[in-house]
């Protein structure tokens, strides 16, 4: 059976509830910070004061001499204070995607979120006296807070470790960019800047760590990254299989919890005191010293006919890589590879740089580097459409990207490429409302679509790879391992019910255990929306072996059964094992015969006869992704991911032209699922994802040199259920995808082109051009006073 092959699905596609929706729903589920343990400390860290800066002592005497204070560390006191980032992958790239991990300061202060000290004292509140008696002695420097400023000769340099702020330069080309400017009729230059984004989750980072009776650090914390206890056993100079994290569920990560965040202070902290320590984080630390979407200034240049016809682009980026290097290459990888976004544009060149600043380091975020761009290709084409006089659909239902089209690596993707269909859907249920110019109450009518690619599953030069284990116990019930970080997203209850249907079992017939580095098969990380892509398959390689020992011993019951070796039966024909095994369907906790469902067996008594005859009831399956080598940087071809998923939106939005407040009326998101394995999660995923990238249009950090001063959600406002409109959800299911059962990935693309979309629509009712992902009706009401200023 291959992957692809099922039809008749029981489970699969249906609203199947979750292993562990009921303890969420009485509100029992533990999560990092509900975890206590007796005689345990509460750790605190100590950050910069100042956004750049030279470390030139510390003095921690008097927090040491505060009566209940355990333990002070500072850089010194780390085994290992400097190690190479690692984000769970299977090999060594090198090349610069590898960066440097620091876990306290010493020598030059990045960024104000850079930990000096840590601290485990009796109470939060000591620990939080402690810090304040530390004194730290800085020389303060001026720091650069722009990436164009950081890359050019003679700017300050943000780290002690390296000569230049520049992180890392590529670039991907196709065709003849300077000579095909000479056969275009129209050529549009626009600038976009694409703004910070904090990941804004309700659960801060938090967690607790104890040495456990064998002396393995122990800890409980919520990461999308398992696999960083290897780094923090480096840092601790101890063996891998000292450090073990009992992970639990998180309340969001959206790229935020993919980082290192206390789990290396935990560690430190209760190696020092030999006692439990708990840590969690306000929500001012949390919003200050995260990592944020990074910021993207965009350059575009594009080139049409008269007719409507791309015909060339160029695309340059820079990239604020921020403090500290993470996750910035991978990023600067996915903003490349989008650059010229889902349009077959015959000759085009993306060229792309990044910078250290002293601003909060920059690292994963829902849309990992294909938001800002598809920000601004879909923005400009939105404009070029209305140079032409065409609409912004048959605009781009005319060059978007189609089956057997290329990517501008070259790569001709796997999947099924959906962008027509997506168009055809969203603006069909667009139209059912028709186009006005103003709503009855005066405000102003707009109306914006916006449509997007982006890659699930890793950059195929990690060789990515993912191992799940299944145990058939002997009264029919099955065990699931996996390794696989829960964000709520339901990554390992879906591997329950691929499970549960592969078997027939109803999906409380399977329990997964999920998320601790010593005892499941490391998944990998719940990055790269690859879990469904990755274990999904893994989990059905690991059931094929057993279900055809299965089937083999249900066919000889069912014969010896049915089929009885006598003269007497009666039967003009008996079918050997091979045919009956061949024709054996699961479900219902049985295993039947498909040509006359009366002779089945009992799925319990299948698994009771194999134990009895000492037949193996485990198996460890692995899936492994396309391989290729690391590409040459200057000029990017070939497979760089998986496949890709596409996606559309459609938005209405009135405006009030006296105050420039905008309320959205509509939201439609489509996307092309491949196959929803589970409808429930599927929906959530895509109604999520358009709320949070919605809320990126309006939400504003306020940076400030290097200083965030919207640090709570009294100030960083994002979309609450008020807020946010209904979500008119579209799922096609083309069955066009390479995870299980033609399932493509679903929960970043999910939110890439409301962004582009809702700017869209505001341009469309004020008549005026948004070049900055973050539109505010202040910057509304700006526009609309300068239009007619002009007009006047």
């Amino acid at each position: 059976m291959t992957i692809t092959e099922k039809k008749n699905f029981r489970l699969v596609g249906n609203r199947v509830p979750r292993h562990d929706a009921i303890a969420k729903a009485r509100g029992e589920q533990l999560y990092s910070d509900d975890w206590v343990m007796p005689n345990m400390l509460y750790g605190k860290v100590l950050r910069s004061k100042y956004p750049s800066a030279i470390l030139k002592g510390i003095d921690t005497s008097k927090a040491k001499a505060l009566p209940g204070v355990h333990a002070v560390l500072t850089w010194e006191d780390v085994p290992l204070n400097q190690e190479v980032t690692k984000f769970g992958q299977m090999r060594d790239v090198g090349g610069g995607f590898e960066g440097l991990y620091k876990v306290l300061a010493h020598g030059k202060i990045r960024s104000k979120a850079e930990p000096i000290a840590l601290v485990a004292a009796e109470t939060q509140e000591l620990a939080e006296e402690a810090c304040k008696l530390i004194e730290v002695d800085y020389e303060v420097t001026e720091g650069v807070y722009d990436p164009r400023e950081a890359l050019k000769d003679g700017a300050y340099l943000v780290s002690s470790e390296d000569d230049t702020n520049r992180i890392m330069d590529t670039m991907i080309r196709m065709g003849d960019v300077d000579s095909a400017w000479d056969k275009c009729d129209l050529i549009v230059e626009n600038d976009f800047y694409a703004t910070p984004h904090d990941h804004a989750y309700l659960e801060t980072e938090s967690g607790m760590a104890w040495i456990d009776e064998n002396g393995v650090i122990t800890m409980r914390v919520g990461t999308q990254v398992l696999e960083h206890y290897r780094t923090i056993a480096n840092v601790m100079k101890m063996p891998h299989t000292k450090i073990r994290n009992m992970g639990v569920p998180m309340g969001g990560g959206f790229g935020g919890k993919e980082d290192i965040t206390v789990e290396t202070f935990l560690c430190l902290l209760t190696a020092a005191t030999r006692r439990p320590v708990k840590m969690v984080w306000s929500r001012e630390e949390s919003i200050e010293c995260h990592s944020k979407r990074h910021p993207e200034y965009l350059h575009y240049k594009t080139g049409v006919t008269k007719d409507g016809h791309v015909v060339a682009q160029e695309v340059n980026i820079v990239l604020d890589g921020g403090s500290y290097t993470y996750c910035t290459p991978w990023v600067q990888m996915y903003s490349t590879m989008n650059g010229a976004g889902c349009y077959h544009f015959p000759n085009s060149r993306c060229t792309s740089v990044s910078a250290f600043t002293n601003n909060t380091f920059s690292s994963a975020n829902r849309g990992f580097g294909a938001t800002q761009t598809n920000f601004s290709y879909d923005r400009q084409m939105d404009i070029i459409a209305k140079k032409l006089g065409m609409s912004p659909y048959e605009f781009r239902r005319m060059n978007v990207l189609r089956n057997g089209d290329p990517q501008h690596t070259g790569f001709v993707p796997q999947g099924h490429v959906a962008l027509t269909e997506l168009l055809d859907v969203v603006w069909e249920k667009l139209n059912e409302v028709p186009k006005v110019d103003y709503l009855p109450d005066g405000r102003k009518f707009g109306r914006g679509i916006a449509c997007a690619q982006m890659g699930y599953g890793r950059l195929c030069f990690l060789h990515d790879n993912s191992r799940v284990a299944l145990r058939l116990e002997l009264d029919g019930t099955v065990t699931l391992r996996a390794g696989v970080p829960d964000l709520g997203g339901g990554q390992g209850s879906v591997l329950a019910q691929i499970a549960a249907e592969e078997f027939g079992l109803p999906i409380e017939d399977v329990h997964p255990y999920v998320m601790d580095t010593h005892l499941t098969p490391l998944c990998g990380t719940t990055t790269a929306t690859r879990q469904l892509y990755m274990s999904g398959n893994a989990c059905i390689e690991a059931c094929k072996p057993l279900k055809a020992a299965l089937a083999r011993k249900a066919a000889e019951i069912i014969k010896a059964t049915w089929w009885p070796v006598t003269t007497e039966a009666g039967y003009e024909w008996e079918p050997d094992i091979a045919n009956i095994e061949g024709q054996l369907e699961f479900h219902d906790r049985k295993i039947y015969y498909a040509p006359d469902p009366q002779k089945c067996v009992d799925f319990k008594t299948v698994v009771a006869h194999i134990s009895n005859e000492g037949g193996e009831l485990f198996n460890e399956g692995q899936f492994n992704a396309p391989a290729v080598e690391v590409p040459d940087l200057s000029d990017i071809k070939g497979q760089i991911l998986p496949d890709m998923t596409y996606t559309c939106h459609g938005v209405d939005v009135a405006v009030d032209e006296e105050t420039g407040e905008y309320e959205i009326l509509r939201l439609i998101a489509a996307i092309d699922c491949g196959k929803a394995i589970n409808r429930n999660s599927c929906e959530g995923q895509v109604e999520g994802g358009a709320i949070y990238n919605l809320g990126w249009v309006r939400e504003d950090l306020h940076w400030e040199n290097g200083i965030t001063k919207a640090n709570n959600f009294s100030t960083y406002l994002i979309p609450t259920a008020v807020d946010a409109p209904d979500v008119e959800t579209i799922l096609l299911e083309s069955r066009g995808g390479i995870g299980p059962y033609g399932a493509k990935g679903v929960g970043e693309p999910a939110d890439n082109s409301i962004c582009p979309a809702t700017v869209n629509a505001l341009s469309d009712a004020v008549g005026v051009e948004f070049f900055c992902t973050n539109v505010k009706p202040e910057d509304v009401l700006k526009a609309i006073k300068e239009k007619n200023k002009k007009n006047k």
